[in-house]
């Protein structure tokens, strides 16, 4: 199973302010609907609040340390390795980490493919991706994106892929 990190980030590596997204990007919106739909996704309990009820046709896997916490629609799992197992036991091929901080810092070192949104702007976010090396990651594809009525900020697509990943 290919484990694929998804996320839009802006020029100081912002992610997210006030627990949700600091812009509006509607092309990248439809962009991450066609990659993760029909798939797992994985998010901490955060992120699944934040954007609960807006991701029909995906299985829903969410990190919580809280062991009271429940999600009607979605598989609660209380360690990210517990995540990676239930979706490669469900027969998943690529399972998507979407966030937050802390769940985009545990899938780094293990991820295989990473479909980065660069976002034109600092957004003043108040959470941040996590330091990673560019150099662990090879650029395959980016498209560019202007802003406009439907996109708040200019952005770009990357779709970066780990170097040397075994097989």
């Amino acid at each position: 199973m290919i484990i694929s990190i998804i996320a839009a980030v802006d020029e100081r590596g912002g992610i997210g302010r006030e627990n949700r997204l600091p812009w509006h990007l509607s092309d990248d919106l439809k962009h991450f609907r066609r990659l993760t739909m029909g798939h797992h996704v994985l998010m901490g309990r955060k992120t699944y609040q934040s954007s609960a009820g807006k991701m029909p046709g995906r299985k829903l896997i969410v990190l919580s340390r809280d062991p009271k916490f429940a999600a009607e629609d979605a598989h609660v799992v209380s360690s990210f390795d517990e995540g990676v197992e239930f979706a490669r036991t469900a027969g998943e091929q690529e399972l998507f980490v979407i966030g937050g901080a802390q769940v985009f810092a545990q899938a780094l070192p293990v991820a295989q493919r990473f479909y980065l949104t660069q976002v034109h702007a600092d957004a003043k976010a108040d959470v941040h991706f996590p330091t990673y090396d560019r150099a662990e990651w090879k650029e395959l594809e980016r498209n560019e994106f202007s802003a406009g009525p439907k996109n708040d900020h200019a952005f770009s697509i990357i779709h970066l892929e780990r170097v040397n990943t075994a097989p």
